[in-house]
């Protein structure tokens, strides 16, 4: 059965860049722009990973990754937050939150689908 990973970042040039690498791979992919939309997707479709932005309009993915990791029914979702904020204070909250992977803009694409080959392909 094809995985499906939720995409959400409210830069369409990384959210496009991302999508098509993924697909590229054989994942199927849904997008949000910013951490309402998210938190809504993530519940109504249960994707099997998602790729969270930290700086989103009206939630940031801080917040989008504590509701869902303290959820019973979403809680293992893997989350691999992306940011531009690389402060060791940074990666601690997304740690605190429950977020699986830090990943620091810019990134490198295979590093990204390696970590979403990680938690998929087992």
């Amino acid at each position: 059965m094809q995985k499906v990973i939720l995409i959400a970042d409210d830069e369409p040039d990384i959210v496009e860049t991302i999508k098509f690498l993924v697909e590229s791979e054989g994942y199927k992919c849904l997008v949000a722009f910013d951490g309402e939309q998210a938190l809504r997707l993530a519940k109504e479709k249960s994707p099997d990973l998602m790729l969270l932005d930290v700086m989103m309009p009206k939630i940031n993915g801080y917040k989008v990754c504590r509701l869902l990791k303290f959820d019973v029914k979403y809680k293992d979702i893997p989350i691999l937050m992306i940011t531009a904020r690389s402060q060791e204070e940074d990666r601690l909250i997304g740690e605190e939150t429950g977020a699986d992977e830090y990943i620091t803009k810019p990134f490198d694409v295979n590093e990204v689908l390696e970590r979403i080959r990680a938690y998929l392909d087992c």
